[in-house]
């Protein structure tokens, strides 16, 4: 019998960290057979939220396959803007 890790996944503590943008664990996620790249920060809930001083993670998943974001000198990501370009005229 095979292990099936449809829908499952893994995170790992970041052990090559080097500032505190890069995520603090990561791993591998399983969606219905399409395969992510997992990162997970470590935050608290800021004051006046409904979850001020609670910790909890934040997540960012992105596929495998996908492309490698450049990131221009502003900072901001150009990944996927010529796909909200259409260059049909609707009139």
């Amino acid at each position: 019998m095979t292990y099936d890790n449809t829908n499952s996944g893994m995170l790992l503590r970041n052990e090559n960290r080097e500032n505190e943008r890069q995520p603090e664990f990561k791993g591998s996620l399983d969606v219905e057979g399409v395969q992510y790249w997992i990162s997970a920060w470590v935050n608290t809930g800021k004051e006046g939220s409904k979850i001020e001083g609670k910790k909890y993670f934040s997540i960012k998943l992105t596929a495998k396959d996908a492309p490698k974001e450049s990131k221009p000198a502003g900072g901001k990501s150009r990944v996927g803007f010529e796909r909200d370009l259409d260059d049909e005229i609707p009139f």
